[in-house]
């Protein structure tokens, strides 16, 4: 196999890499440590948490920072252990510091595990939010848990996602510097002129 077959092969591979959906998902790596969209409901026991807007954001999932204000809003949550499936649950979302009602649902039990709420006008003021999530056992004490998110601000990339295609960019373009004897004469000119 030739030097070039093997680079076009390598670029191609990185390519796949780049725009691999698995890769992407919650960070890029599976597991309790690295997954952003959960918290801790007690010591070891979890709730997963991610919200949508799709009227501005179709097919895009959000966790601690919301793009957009006035647009509908899908807050979903889905419990990682069974039990909570048996217990009445309360959830109230507040605009912070201030501590206003945004959203508010009564306690129910929720047996399928995932719960939506429908913020049918998403919330009104960018900036800060609170999750209130309550739980109320049959028996003992209630139990509250609280997750924060931003709204507003519109979607940016990441230092890390605009980093890996720099990245990427510049491992194609030393590619092409490999594999293309006037490409390479025209990059050694601009260097050797810069050096002068």
């Amino acid at each position: 196999m030739s030097k070039r077959t093997m680079l076009r092969k390598g670029f191609l591979v990185g390519l796949g890499l780049l725009f691999s959906s698995v890769l992407w998902a919650h960070g890029g790596a599976a597991g309790t440590d690295t997954d952003q969209c959960k918290f801790e409901l007690e010591p070891g026991h979890w709730i997963h948490y991610t919200a949508y807007q799709p009227s501005a954001f179709p097919a895009e999932e959000f966790c601690g920072k919301l793009p957009a204000v006035d647009t509908k809003t899908q807050l979903v949550f889905d419990y990682q252990d069974v039990r909570y499936r048996n217990m009445m649950v309360e959830f109230e979302v507040t605009k912070e510091p201030e501590g206003t009602r945004v959203f508010f649902q009564d306690a129910k039990k929720h047996k399928s595990g995932t719960v939506v709420l429908d913020l049918p006008q998403g919330v009104k003021d960018a900036g800060k939010h609170l999750i209130h999530i309550t739980l109320i056992p049959d028996q003992g004490d209630r139990l509250d848990a609280h997750m924060s998110f931003t709204a507003g601000g519109g979607q940016s990339a990441s230092k890390e996602t605009i980093g890996l295609y720099i990245l990427f960019a510049l491992a194609g373009l030393y590619g092409v510097y490999l594999s293309s004897e006037g490409f390479k004469r025209a990059v050694d000119g601009i260097l050797g002129k810069v050096k002068d």
